[in-house]
């Protein structure tokens, strides 16, 4: 408690343990060298300190430079301070790196390298989704042949011998393959985040990257069994993710508001990547990534989209969308009275009342390094939904 009898706000930014007789200082340069970042130095608030786990080290940034991101608001970091992460490498790692020290509530690491591969995983991630484009469909599914092939009581399974970092990039980047894939968004982000996290291992923990290969010729981790096992979350319902915060390559959930719309497959919501300096992707368009408003305006307008087919199935006109947002986006005033509906916190699973399309919550990759990674592959019997 405060002295005013209030909550105190947990602190947020970095938090290391394991440091043992390192100092603060000492800790922080380190880190900022191995990313290569020693720029953001006098930036970067070093501190101190234990409680009933271990000592740790808190990287945060200085309350002047805070400011940058008023409210935690990152969407405009990059603008603001003119950092390029589509085309610099190390913007992206800088827009990272800063985003993780605003964090309004500490995102922890066991160790100085895991948060150095942390990084690394995430610029991994936003390289990856920029170059992912898939065909869109909404039952179909389909799989490089050279690569894959389908199991039925498991689904796609990369063939033996076959890189699973080439299978996932010919089934996602069609610059690697030469043509598109039909699957659905939230598969795509998951192939995207495996990727950057496979990408990693091959360097910081070989013999999990080798297991990993192994395991996925035998049987994928998909959906809820995917989550378990190679991501963490942050945020609740309870105590929300500020609504504009987000680091690059976080996963991020928008729902579909609208309760018949949502009835139609594939648009329950939305499965997107955060690409950093305000962008999400777009798996359908790369070329054309989405701000936060767009993505808004979207999923607002599939309501107005919706018809049956033939068959007697849900489903939504995405030309007629994609009119339909234009129109709007003529419109000030109309943009935002529909932002004003949208951008609330999302209602809990079967509540369609009055709110909103935004997550309360962030996915990210687990730890990787053999000492610490929290990465358990489950048995390779049995299948998952």
């Amino acid at each position: 408690m405060n002295e005013s009898g209030k909550p105190t706000k947990p602190p947020g930014g970095v938090l290391i343990r394991q440091v043992g007789t390192d100092g603060a200082a000492w800790v922080r340069q380190t880190v900022l060298t191995r990313l290569e970042a020693l720029d953001l130095a006098h930036l970067v608030l070093a501190d101190a300190g234990a409680d009933a786990r271990s000592s740790f080290i808190r990287l945060s940034l200085d309350a002047g430079h805070a400011a940058w991101a008023t409210g935690h608001d990152t969407l405009a970091l990059s603008a603001s301070l003119q950092l390029d992460p589509q085309e610099e490498l190390a913007d992206l790692t800088r827009e990272i790196v800063l985003s993780l020290l605003m964090a309004p509530v500490a995102v922890e690491f066991p160790s100085a390298d895991e948060l150095v591969s942390a990084v690394h995983i995430r610029r991994n991630i936003v390289q990856a989704a920029r170059k992912t484009t898939l065909a869109f469909h909404t039952s179909q599914a389909e799989r490089p042949e050279d690569c894959w092939t389908y199991k039925e009581d498991c689904g796609f399974v990369i063939l033996p011998g076959v890189s699973l970092t080439v299978a996932l990039a010919k089934a996602t980047q069609p610059e690697v393959s030469g043509r598109l894939y039909s699957f659905s968004c939230y598969r795509a982000t998951e192939y995207v985040i495996l990727l950057g996290i496979a990408q990693e291992l091959a360097h910081c923990h070989p013999d999990l990257f080798r297991r990993l290969q192994s395991f996925w010729a035998v049987r994928p981790v998909m959906s809820g069994e995917f989550h378990e096992v190679f991501l963490r979350e942050q945020g609740t319902m309870e105590a929300p993710l500020p609504p504009r915060y987000y680091v690059p390559g976080d996963r991020v959930w928008f729902r579909n508001p609208d309760e018949a719309s949502s009835e139609a497959s594939g648009y329950e919501g939305s499965w997107v990547i955060y690409l950093g300096a305000g962008l999400f992707s777009n798996f359908w368009k790369w070329h054309q990534p989405y701000t936060l408003a767009d993505k808004c305006l979207e999923i607002y307008h599939w309501r107005h989209a919706l018809y049956i087919d033939a068959d007697g199935h849900e489903r939504v006109d995405e030309t007629k969308v994609d009119k339909l947002v234009a129109t709007a986006q003529q419109d000030p005033a109309e943009v935002e009275r529909i932002l004003a509906l949208m951008q609330r916190y999302r209602e809990p699973r079967g509540i369609y009342v009055d709110g909103g399309c935004l997550d309360t919550t962030r996915e990210f990759a687990r730890w990787v390094h053999p000492a610490t990674t929290d990465i358990v592959l489950p048995p390779t019997s049995g299948h998952i939904q």
